[in-house]
């Protein structure tokens, strides 16, 4: 569709709206700071309630979590001492400066009131300050009016993705098996961490950046550079959310390179549900069947290591046939869509 740029302040002729204060998750007070992760974790309830639900805490401590790069503003709209809106505009100091990326949140009870257009309108001329010309964010099919709102703006579907989940009671343990089979004198091993060992952060930021060459639909950004720096930051940033990371990785003995890596995301208090992260391998290694052997590995090992987890959910972008046929041959079903929206300011 044709993008047009929308208002970044309010028409003349509209009522007056809510009143949107900024809001600093660091300076804030912890009060605060749940009153905002109650909002999203009511928001998430709302729009996935058969899910496990967020932890308001949890929500509360993710807002203070950025790269060192990274900067993040916040505004809201308050009744009182409770949040009824909420969005943040994230962006890079150093890389992708042409870009930004927007978070909205209405409460359920609150919306079609304007609060979100309120909201919105604050951090759209955050961005245009910044000189921050195209924005991204996501929607949900399980979140209609979200969809509706992104369209209505004249943002982009840029990047329509495949939402799936496989339920752990049906896995085919014997494909598993067979996946992971490997030839006789195989010059690639297995690795599995929690925290990547010190002498192996170079290597694992090479083989996540093989994830530039993911499908990016019309999405206009440019390839993300990663750095042992940014690595140790998700991990403490993973640790103190109390949520558990695992990441397999497959090395080339000949080489010490590493051709192909996946990880996972669980925490005891949403024990149900894992989420699958990024899958990759290296273009000079495929065909060999490592995105088959890491992917059935870790699903092993979810089976062991993730007491009460039912289902696995992962992404699939639409374009991207290779990694969806191995999650379909897995049990992977749909489960619902998500959208990566881009909207040009200029």
């Amino acid at each position: 569709m044709t993008s047009t740029a929308p208002l970044t302040t309010p028409d003349p002729g509209w009522p007056a709206g809510p009143t949107v204060t900024p809001f600093n998750p660091h300076a804030a007070t912890p009060a605060q700071r749940l009153a905002v992760g109650q909002l999203l974790a009511d928001a998430f309830a709302h729009t996935y309630p058969d899910d496990p639900a967020l932890l308001p805490e949890t929500e509360a401590v993710g807002l203070t979590h950025q790269l060192p790069t990274e900067r993040t503003v916040h505004y809201a709209v308050w009744d009182g001492a409770r949040a009824l809106a909420w969005g943040s505009l994230s962006y890079d100091l150093e890389q992708n400066t042409h870009m930004a990326h927007l978070r909205l949140t209405v409460h359920p009870t609150a919306r079609r009131q304007g609060l979100g257009r309120a909201v919105l309108s604050q951090l759209l001329a955050h961005a245009d300050e910044l000189g921050r010309g195209t924005l991204t964010f996501g929607t949900s099919s399980r979140s209609p009016a979200g969809e509706a709102f992104a369209a209505a703006l004249g943002a982009q579907p840029a990047l329509p993705m495949r939402q799936s989940r496989l339920d752990l009671t049906t896995l085919d343990r014997d494909l598993v098996t067979r996946w992971q089979a490997r030839p006789d004198a195989d010059p690639f091993r297995l690795h599995l961490w929690q925290r990547v060992p010190d002498d192996y952060l170079t290597r694992v930021a090479d083989m996540m950046m093989v994830m530039n060459t993911a499908p990016r639909g019309d999405l206009e950004q440019q390839d993300w550079t990663i750095t042992p720096d940014m690595i140790r930051s998700w991990e403490a940033m993973i640790e103190e959310a109390n949520e558990t990371r695992f990441m397999m990785a497959v090395e080339d003995t000949r080489t010490g390179q590493l051709d192909a890596y996946s990880e996972v995301f669980w925490m005891p208090e949403r024990a149900a549900l894992v989420y699958q992260g990024a899958t990759a391998v290296r273009p000079s290694a495929r065909g060999q069947g490592l995105g088959k052997w890491v992917k059935a590995a870790m699903l092993d090992h979810v089976l062991h290591a993730c007491p009460g987890a039912r289902w696995v959910q992962t992404n699939n972008a639409n374009e991207n046939a290779p990694m969806l046929g191995i999650n379909v041959a897995l049990g992977f079903t749909p489960y619902s869509s998500f959208t990566e929206w881009q909207l040009k300011l200029r």
